[in-house]
C-alpha cells in the first residue's frame, strides 16, 4: 500500500506561480513513475506531467515550458513547479504513483484556482 499526501494548492492570479508537493509513504518500489494529473469541472482527468525514478519526464503540451516536474528519490517526494499560470489551469490536481505489476495509487487531490 502507498499513501500520497499532496500540498501546495491554492488561489493565485493569472501569471503567478505555485509549487505542488506530493510525499509518498508505505511500500515504495525503487522503480516507479510519479506524476500529476488534473481534473477541471465537467472534464475528464488529464495528464499534466510524470517523472520516473531515472528522471525521465513527460509533459502535456498545454503545460510545456510553463511547468516543471522534479523529484527527490531519497524523500519519495515529487514536485510540480507551475509558472505563468492561466485560468484554464484551474482544476483539482492529483498526485499519482505507478509501480511494477500495475500497482497504482492516487492522492486525495489539491485545488488550484487561477483568477483572471
Amino acid at each position: 500500500q502507498v499513501r500520497l499526501v499532496e500540498s501546495g494548492g491554492g488561489l493565485v492570479q493569472a501569471g503567478g506561480s505555485l509549487r505542488l508537493s506530493c510525499a509518498a509513504s508505505g511500500y515504495i518500489f525503487t522503480r516507479n513513475t510519479m506524476g500529476w494529473y488534473r481534473q477541471a469541472p465537467g472534464k475528464q482527468r488529464e495528464l499534466v506531467a510524470t517523472i520516473n525514478n531515472f528522471g525521465n519526464t513527460n509533459y502535456a503540451d498545454s503545460v510545456k515550458d510553463r511547468f516543471a516536474i522534479s523529484r527527490d528519490n531519497a524523500e519519495n517526494t515529487v514536485y510540480l513547479q507551475m509558472n505563468s499560470l492561466k485560468a484554464e489551469d484551474t482544476a483539482v490536481y492529483y498526485c499519482n504513483y505507478r509501480g511494477p505489476r500495475g500497482s497504482e495509487y492516487w492522492g486525495q487531490g489539491t485545488q488550484v484556482t487561477v483568477s483572471s
